[in-house]
Formats: structure tokens, sequence, C-alpha cells
């Protein structure tokens, strides 16, 4: 599969008022076409700063990465992010707050509109599309946030503990929705949890990150689809045999740090 994105020894160090602190100390992985990677670690690892200099927001210190081959600068279109907030806003209907992005990129085309309107009829919110947020559970919240970020066309989806505020029911099915909509329209995307087996449920490899400064302890790749290879949805995942396996193997790496 073609390489979309690529870290080559990404460090970041910043001033602190007790001196210089090393938050990320050069780490290095590589994403493919339509792959989703999990990346887990203990708290202040440096999971989320990753997602923060992939999405533009914050100039690593040594390094570069790469989106698609081009060095990653600034802020990209290319890229869409979610965070641990829907961040719809309450004034707006769900149809309104899915084509905030494109309102604001200035890319409110008749075709972008038609594109966005299919998304929200494909997974579910066509008929709650003049429904206000607060009309609608955190479940379907979370996805018509996902619908807009997926209404820009990104090459690259960031989701940083985007399933978090949900409740543990709530959380289980959203992460099938939105792990079925990314295989579905083939998107890469890097997702930071603090939760080892939504990670594993979702990901095609899971990168380990050690304590800070941030390194890349190691990289997993999970073979946990169904018979003949079949995509295995991540509450298929959570039941097959090799789950525990993952999980136990995960956990120990991070628990020879605690």
């Amino acid at each position: 599969m073609r390489e979309i994105l690529r870290f080559e020894d990404v460090s970041l160090t910043y001033q602190a008022e007790n001196g210089e602190v090393a938050a990320l100390e050069k780490v290095n992985f590589h994403a493919a076409q339509g792959e989703q990677i999990a990346i887990v670690g203990p708290s202040g690892c440096g999971k989320s700063t990753l997602l923060s200099i992939v999405a533009g927001l914050e100039p690593q210190t040594h390094g570069k990465v790469y989106l698609d081959g081009q060095v990653i600068s600034g802020v990209s279109e290319k890229i869409g992010y979610m965070l641990q907030k829907d961040n719809l806003l309450q004034w707006r209907t769900i149809r309104s707050n899915v084509l905030l992005g494109l309102e604001i990129r200035r890319m409110l085309t008749s075709e972008n509109i038609a594109y966005a309107d299919k998304l929200l009829e494909t997974y579910g919110l066509e008929q709650f599309k003049d429904k206000y947020p607060s009309q609608l559970s955190g479940g379907m919240r979370q996805r018509a946030a996902l619908i807009r970020t997926l209404a820009t066309r990104p090459q690259l989806l960031l989701l940083d503990e985007a399933f978090c505020a949900l409740d543990y029911q709530t959380r289980l099915k959203v992460t099938d929705d939105v792990c079925r909509i990314l295989k579905k329209v083939g998107k890469t995307a890097l997702i930071v949890t603090h939760d080892i087996p939504e990670g594993i449920s979702m990901a095609d490899r899971i990168v380990v990150m050690t304590p800070r400064p941030g390194r890349v302890k190691s990289i997993h790749k999970v073979d946990l689809e169904n018979e003949g290879g079949a995509f295995a949805s991540p509450l298929q995942r959570r039941t097959n045999p090799a789950f525990a396996g993952y999980f136990n193997m995960i956990w120990k790496e991070l628990d020879m740090h605690v």
C-alpha cells in the first residue's frame, strides 16, 4: 500500500520554568493508505503532541513529518482533526454543523454539499439533519462530528481521545460505527487513546510509546480479521480469542514503566 504519513527522527524540546524539557525523542514510524494506527503510552508521553505536530499546530524541534511525500510545515487542508469534544455549535442544525468545515475553508460548492448530504444519509443522520445538537445523543453527536471532518475529504484523520467523553456502552457502539466508516471510505487515521482494548479493536497496527521523552518502544501488527481475511468490526474483534493475547502483551510493555 502507498505510504501516506512518515515520521523521521521527530523530537520536541520545550522550555519550562525549571529548565528545558524533552517531550519527544527520535520518533520514527509510518502509515499506509487506508491504515488505522493506534498510539498508546503512559500519561504525558507525548501522544497528543504528536498529533499536534502532524496537524501543524506545534512545530517539532528536530526531524521531519511527511504527508504523501511532502514535508508538513503548517496547517494543511489534507488533514482532519477530531478532539475529545464534538464541538458542535448549539445554534446550528446538524446539517449546518456538518457543512461548517466546508464553509470555513471556502469549499461550499454544490458538489461538496451533495457529498456531505450523502454522508449524512449513508451513516444514519439524514432524518436528524434539521435537529440541533442538544436533541441528539452523545453517540449521534460524535458521528456528526466525524461526518463534518470527512466532508472536507482529508487524506489523513487524527483522532485524539475522540470517544472518551462517552459512556462505556455508547463508546463501544460509536467506535464500531467509526471504524466501519473509516474502512469503507479507505481513510488513513492516527488514533490516540489511553484505552488499550479500544486501540486493539480499531487499529491495524499499534504504536507503543515510552514515558517522557516519548519514543517508539514497539509497533505491533494486529491480525484479528474474520475467517478469510474479511473485515472484523471492533465489537467482533473483542470476541476473538486472540484479543486477550494482544492486550496482555501491550499491558506488560506499559506496566514495566509504572
